[in-house]
């Protein structure tokens, strides 16, 4: 089978890797397709994602769907050429962590397409893919996997919503508009937010956010940059802060206009030691800041919501390429002007 694979920085290749036999309790896939994701563009520009480094050939790809070619004996329920939702996350389900409902945290996670373990774990931009059986979350016949594969980053919004606690009548604001912060205003829309501000440097993501993915108002930060000044005055105006850009500057802005005794919610992943936190703010303010990372069951909660069509990721798909032409993919996917998500289709 052929797999896009980084060898490093800018050295992203298509391979042939040979697939292997299954295990009790595994499936294998065929994937359909697979977004390309913010970690998958610092592998392929930088080499890394914050301290994980690629230290051997990796796979990449976390955001995918498919179909179900094979199964292991044991496994039941399942049938070929089922179409499915495939769950990146493969937690070991008995370490601390997992037996307290935080998988995410599992300390011997096996999450796709990662360098944070050696030998890394490989990804999903590849013909075949072999998991965990309940990694597959079988879906009606008719459903469409490209917006299937979105499943993934909306279940990064719909945790990151979760860290932040009640948000029914809150006011929230939304610094990035990237996918994920497009899809953590989307679910904070869902639960119920009063009013919700998106912000970004660039027009386009905010466009989306404002007329299909539930923000309200928006503030393009580059060609406006005290435009969130006017949220500063009496102590901070919103009750909740979610930092989906990755930014420094971001995040050091949001202290100044998330309210005494609000909740700034890190969502995005930044260079190692890029990200100094106003320490006398967070005190004087008493605002709690809290990390958001990947999903902990939110996932099948994501795939519902793409199946009733009660989350319409359709707005942020921005098109697909071939395995073949993944590295112009890559590329491409990096012109926020005119994209927000690009999909590989990997059968095609």
């Amino acid at each position: 089978m052929l797999a896009a694979k980084c060898h490093g920085k800018k050295d992203l290749r298509i391979d042939e890797v040979e697939d292997r036999p299954l295990l009790p309790g595994e499936v294998r896939v065929a994937v359909a397709y697979g977004g390309i994701c913010g970690s998958d563009m610092h592998y392929y520009h930088r080499g890394a994602v914050g301290d994980f480094a690629v230290r051997e050939p990796l796979t990449l790809g976390h955001e995918i769907s498919g179909t179900v070619v094979e199964f292991a004996d044991d496994v039941q329920g399942l049938a070929p050429g089922m179409k499915a939702a495939l769950d990146p996350s493969r937690p070991c389900l008995v370490c601390a962590y997992c037996r307290e409902g935080r998988m995410n945290l599992c300390i011997n996670m096996f999450f796709l397409g990662s360098a944070g373990r050696f030998p890394h774990v490989q990804g999903g931009f590849a013909q075949h893919l072999v998991l965990r059986a309940d990694q597959i979350i079988p879906v009606p016949d008719d459903t469409d996997l490209l917006k299937l594969s979105v499943a993934e980053p909306l279940s990064v919004g719909l945790h990151a919503v979760a860290r932040a606690g009640v948000l029914m009548g809150k006011r929230v604001l939304v610094a990035g508009s990237g996918p994920i912060g497009l899809l953590t205003a989307r679910s904070a829309r869902l639960a119920g937010a009063a009013e919700i501000v998106s912000t970004d440097i660039e027009d386009a993501p905010l466009r989306v956010a404002c007329e299909q993915m539930g923000a309200h108002h928006a503030v393009n930060v580059a060609a406006d940059p005290d435009g969130l000044a006017r949220y500063e005055v009496d102590g901070g105006y919103f009750d909740v802060a979610f930092e989906a850009s990755g930014s420094p500057q971001a995040l050091e802005s949001l202290f100044r206009v998330v309210r005494r005794g609000g909740r700034i919610v890190q969502v995005g992943m930044m260079p190692p030691g890029t990200a100094p936190v106003p320490v006398n703010a967070l005190q004087a303010r008493e605002i709690d800041f809290v990390g958001a990372f990947r999903a902990n069951g939110e996932f099948r909660h994501a795939v519902d919501l793409i199946v009733s069509g009660e989350v319409d990721v359709s707005p942020i798909l921005s098109g697909t390429y071939r395995l073949a032409d993944a590295v112009t993919a890559f590329e491409r996917a990096g012109d926020r002007k005119q994209v927000v998500k690009l999909h590989i289709a990997i059968q095609e």
